[in-house]
């Protein structure tokens, strides 16, 4: 990563912070999930509905990708490091918390959906996870996607073919019938992550943790 890319997305990261915690104050001391953030935000309006493409080529919604607790993720599959590492702490996650007998699903989502083609996400996902979901779309279908979990992107100036995206890094738990329950910065571990998924799930409302 060169000191401008590194620039461009630590500051994106420091002001989407700033803006995620407005989104996400905490709902007060009845909070059953208070014991599991890391933070003092959580809850609140992040993510909603979307449709997008899978790997299949198949159109789909939120109702279908996110129908089990799910880390979502939205990068690129051009990034030079930071989307496949995120990912791939993501992944090892789900894998701990699957030797724990709690069923997630990781999720990834382009934001460069002119070279993130169907079959492009599905490479991606095969070769990080079994599980993983990689969905891409239209430009208006990523952009309405990115907005409802106030996520930040943009096309970097340069080669037409090579370029690079800036863009937030911030993985999403979201649970079936709760929505957004928290995020997890790049510097969480994979071991903390799946402590704090499982303490969620634990703590979900009864027929909301699976």
């Amino acid at each position: 990563m060169t000191r401008t890319y590194a620039a461009l997305a630590a500051a994106a990261v420091v002001g989407l912070l700033g803006g995620t915690a407005i989104y996400i104050l905490t709902q007060g001391q009845d909070d059953a999930f208070a014991g599991c953030r890391a933070g003092q935000v959580g809850g609140g309006d992040i993510g909603g509905p979307f449709t997008l493409v899978d790997g299949t080529g198949a159109e789909v919604t939120e109702k279908e990708v996110l129908a089990k607790p799910a880390l979502v993720y939205f990068g690129y599959t051009f990034c030079p490091d930071v989307c496949p590492l995120d990912n791939a702490r993501n992944a090892e996650a789900v894998d701990i918390l699957e030797e724990q007998g709690l069923d997630v699903t990781p999720v990834f989502i382009t934001i460069d959906p002119a070279r993130d083609t169907p079959e492009v996400v599905a490479d991606f996902a095969a070769n990080l996870h079994p599980k993983m979901i990689a969905l891409t779309g239209s430009e208006e279908q990523v952009k309405a996607a990115s907005q409802a979990y106030k996520t930040y992107y943009r096309k970097q100036e340069g080669d037409p073919e090579f370029y690079l995206m800036d863009h937030s890094t911030f993985t999403y738990l979201m649970l079936p019938g709760t929505g957004f329950a928290d995020f997890f910065k790049r510097e969480e571990t994979a071991d903390k992550m799946a402590e704090r998924v499982a303490c969620f799930m634990a703590n979900a409302p009864q027929g909301q943790q699976n």
